[in-house]
């Protein structure tokens, strides 16, 4: 079975070229049975499960890009996909009824998987980057189950205006930060790494795709960076039974 890793969608109502776009590749890569791994910032923002019932009714757009895609990944779930979404420094919030509607199952981060004869260690990559001191402090907020019963709790036009003033300052704040800064930290890489046991790392969120190799403490290991989807083309990790895995750019006019 092929297996499919994609992160960093950032899907959002003001962006339907890339909605449009992962739509296509969908239906092209799910015909025949495949894994498909999320990992994390599939919406650019996610407030609450809840804004899903307003569908149309939602003026923002978001609860009907939402219903959408959850119907489409339904699609693909039965047709055979095995949908695995983990949480992104974005969509957090993302919860079992999402899941549920997509035919999707939550995983945390990290996760370990099995390809081919190798374990495989998953993440976001967000947890990755320790050198952004205030990112880090907001993260541990951000995953504190009584904060987010707090933002849960406001209406649907606060969360809304609360998840738009959180974008601009982390679009204020990354503006003034050093680069290496919003990178991962190598340190960290190596760490968790050797306490997985595990000799290769996935993981998105920096939005600097590669391939790195990496010295660990006995052997040599390799990090896939996957790369965020934009207007015209996105990023995939492909792995085919028995075949290496394949870091791919995608032009979304290849699909069609």
């Amino acid at each position: 079975m092929t297996t499919l890793l994609i992160s960093d969608l950032h899907l959002t109502p003001v962006a339907p070229e890339i909605t449009q776009g992962f739509f296509a590749w969908l239906e092209r890569n799910t015909q025949s049975p495949v894994e498909l791994y999320i990992l994390g910032d599939f919406f650019d923002a996610w407030i609450g499960d809840d804004l899903m019932a307003l569908g149309d009714n939602d003026p923002t757009g978001h609860a009907a890009l939402a219903c959408e895609v959850a119907r489409r990944l339904r699609a693909a779930s039965e047709r055979g996909a095995r949908i695995k979404l983990m949480h992104g420094n974005r969509d957090f919030l993302l919860g079992k009824h999402f899941a549920n509607a997509a035919g999707a199952e939550l995983i945390g981060d990290p996760s370990i998987i099995k390809l081919g004869t190798d374990n495989v260690l998953l993440m976001h990559g967000d947890s990755l980057c320790t050198r952004d001191d205030a990112y880090m402090a907001f993260r541990a907020q951000a995953r504190d189950p009584q904060w987010q019963a707090g933002i849960l709790a406001m209406s649907i036009p606060e969360r809304l205006a609360l998840a738009q003033k959180l974008r601009e300052q982390s679009g204020e704040a990354n503006s003034n930060k050093a680069e290496d800064i919003m990178d991962v930290t190598p340190e960290e890489v190596v760490r968790i790494m050797t306490e997985q046991s595990v000799t290769t790392l996935i993981h998105g969120h920096t939005h600097r795709p590669d391939v790195h190799d990496i010295d660990l403490p006995d052997t040599t290991g390799k990090r896939y960076v996957l790369g965020d989807w934009s207007r015209t083309e996105g990023w995939e990790i492909r792995v085919e039974p028995d075949q290496s895995l394949q870091l791919n750019r995608f032009a979304y006019t290849e699909l069609t």
